[in-house]
């Protein structure tokens, strides 16, 4: 059963930072993209990076994150990361990795197959 479950969000100040992971099981990360999106209530899924080729390692950013988040991945714990640092109260959101990406544009959330249940950043002011 693919499974994608997210962790490390929370309550941290305007400037402060968290890493958030996403833990994969019942298939092995290192072959798929992999992506971080981003919901606020009564908006739509905004893509926020991803690791759209596994193999050759390139990152794409959200113009609003840009010099801030950091997406990796650690293959031997089937895990991916997004560092996020110098947050702002606009991040606040609810964050959701997602797995395989299908076609289409990467910052469109139904390019892509698997998702986690989301964790919630909270950035005060």
């Amino acid at each position: 059963q693919v499974q994608l479950v997210e962790s490390g969000g929370g309550l941290v100040h305007t400037g402060g930072s968290l890493r958030l992971s996403c833990a994969a099981s019942g298939f092995t990360l290192e072959y798929y993209g992999i992506a971080w999106f981003r919901q606020a209530p009564g908006k739509d899924r905004e893509g926020v990076s991803c690791m759209l080729n596994p193999r050759d390692g390139s990152t794409y950013y959200a113009d609003s994150v840009k010099g801030r988040f950091t997406i990796s991945r650690d293959n031997a714990k089937n895990t991916v990361y997004l560092q996020m640092n110098s947050l702002k109260p606009e991040d606040t959101d609810v964050y959701y990795c997602a797995a395989q990406w299908l076609a289409g544009s990467w910052y469109r959330s139904p390019s892509w197959n698997y998702w986690g249940q989301g964790t919630q950043v909270t950035v005060s002011s």
